[in-house]
């Protein structure tokens, strides 16, 4: 099983295909899997590696009392010297969104390009900061499986495949609960990165379900209009996760921007 020893941690990850490396940072509460279309999908254009954050999946168990995006940053830019690159495409997903601007703000020069899928800049309000508090509270009182349905409620697009539903059930029950809060209170703390968006130099790409109710189209292409030359890909039959939702249009927008082709909307 691969491997690799970062920042005292033992990170878990999965990799297909050959070329230059494209990193896959997943969301809350994910994994790897994940991207699991994607390793598929993408192994003809890229050296694919998803990896497990801290506490995540199959990787070490954490001890912090709160994930920090900085922290989470930092372990991903440890991966790719681990691997043996000096930078990565790097797409990163809902909170994986929120790691992947800390790692342009700290290291920069590790991202050949970036991709952002269903992800906002901006910091938690008032009131997103105290719907966190309830989540925590709301985990801790129904556990895991109440969570799961929660999230397939809210993070699923209208008509959700039973794959699709499967495949998040999967990965919120197979969390740590520990991971869980601290997870939940470190996107809850993470700073506002709206001003960061304006210097990002690289080829960049914003992804957003067409479903999606936890981060609006207009939000995604609101924050696209600050990067520029920012695309922007609105994925059909999509919520909140469209990597496994329709995993074809993540894909072919991918390949574009690794291309250097033109984006459209994938319906």
């Amino acid at each position: 099983m691969p491997y690799a020893r970062v920042n005292g941690n033992m990170l878990f990850y999965r990799e297909a295909g050959e070329g230059p490396l494209a990193v896959f940072i997943h969301g809350f509460p994910q994994d790897h899997s994940v991207w699991l279309d994607q390793l598929k999908g993408l192994a003809h254009v890229r050296r694919c590696v998803a990896l497990d954050l801290r506490g995540f999946g199959k990787s070490d168990p954490t001890v912090e009392g709160s994930l920090s995006m900085e922290m989470l940053a930092d372990d991903v830019a440890g991966l790719v010297e681990a691997l043996g690159g000096h930078n990565a495409d790097i797409v990163g997903i809902s909170m994986g969104g929120y790691v992947a601007l800390a790692l342009w703000e700290l290291r920069s020069t590790m991202v050949r390009s970036l991709t952002l899928i269903d992800t906002r800049a901006a910091a938690d309000s008032p009131e997103a900061r105290a719907a966190r508090d309830a989540m925590v509270d709301r985990l801790l009182d129904t556990g895991r499986g109440g969570l799961a349905d929660e999230l397939v409620g809210t993070h699923l697009g209208r008509s959700p495949t039973r794959h699709a539903q499967a495949r998040l059930r999967s990965m919120v029950e197979g969390t740590r609960y520990e991971t869980l809060v601290a997870a939940i209170t470190g996107m809850r703390d993470r700073k506002d990165r709206s001003a960061l968006l304006s210097t990002i130099t690289v080829p960049a790409l914003v992804i957003n379900g067409e479903e999606d109710r936890v981060i609006l189209p207009e939000v995604a292409k609101a924050m696209a209009k600050e990067i520029t030359g920012a695309r922007t890909t609105i994925v059909a039959r999509a919520g909140h996760l469209p990597p496994i939702e329709n995993p074809d249009g993540v894909n072919e927008a991918l390949i574009e921007l690794f291309e250097g082709r033109k984006v459209v909307w994938w319906k």
